[in-house]
C-alpha cells in the first residue's frame, strides 16, 4: 500500500512552500495526536490564475471545484511542512469548508467535493475520507470563492 508521500509523487504533485497566515494565528495547532490547520483559501494556480468571486455569480462550479482542490494543495503544504512528512497523518477526521456562494446557489457539497477528493486521492480512502462541513456564506475573505480547515489525527512517534 503506498505512502501520502509515494501517492503525491504518482501523481505528479509538488506542494508550494506555505502561504504564511495572520500573525496572530498558527498555521496548525497541536493538541496531543490531534492537529488543527488553520482556514485557508485558494492561491495562485499553476496556470497564474488567482481564484476569487462568488460561485454561481464571478465562478462556475468547476472553477470553484478547482478552487477547492488547489486550497487543498496548500492545506497539505502546511500540514507537511508541521509534520515534516504527510506519511505521520494516520486519519483525515473532519474538513469544514465554506463557499463563497451567490443567492440561490446550492451545490456546495460538489464544489467542497475538490478537496475531499484530494484528501482521498493522496492519502488512500481509509484515512482520506472524513466528516464535512459544507455550508455556503455570503462573504469570505480576500473575496476568495472556498475556504477550508482541516483537522487528521497523526501519529506523535513518527519524525
Amino acid at each position: 500500500m503506498p505512502t501520502a508521500e509515494e501517492r503525491l509523487a504518482a501523481l505528479g504533485i509538488i506542494l508550494s512552500e506555505p502561504v504564511p497566515g495572520r500573525p496572530s494565528v498558527v498555521p496548525v495547532a497541536r493538541y496531543g495526536d490531534l492537529a488543527f490547520v488553520s482556514s485557508r483559501g485558494p492561491t495562485v494556480d499553476d496556470d497564474g490564475r488567482r481564484y476569487t468571486g462568488r460561485v454561481g455569480l464571478d465562478r462556475s462550479s468547476e472553477e470553484a471545484y478547482r478552487a477547492a482542490r488547489l486550497t487543498g494543495l496548500n492545506l497539505l503544504a502546511i500540514l507537511r511542512a508541521e509534520l515534516g512528512s504527510l506519511d505521520r497523518v494516520t486519519r483525515c477526521l473532519k474538513v469544514t469548508g465554506l463557499v463563497n456562494g451567490a443567492p440561490g446557489f446550492t451545490a456546495t457539497a460538489a464544489v467542497l467535493d475538490g478537496c475531499s477528493d484530494l484528501l482521498v486521492e493522496v492519502f488512500g480512502p481509509e484515512i482520506g475520507r472524513h466528516a464535512r462541513t459544507a455550508p455556503g456564506v455570503a462573504e469570505l475573505p480576500n473575496d476568495y470563492p472556498v475556504a477550508f480547515d482541516l483537522v487528521v489525527a497523526v501519529n506523535a512517534d513518527r519524525r
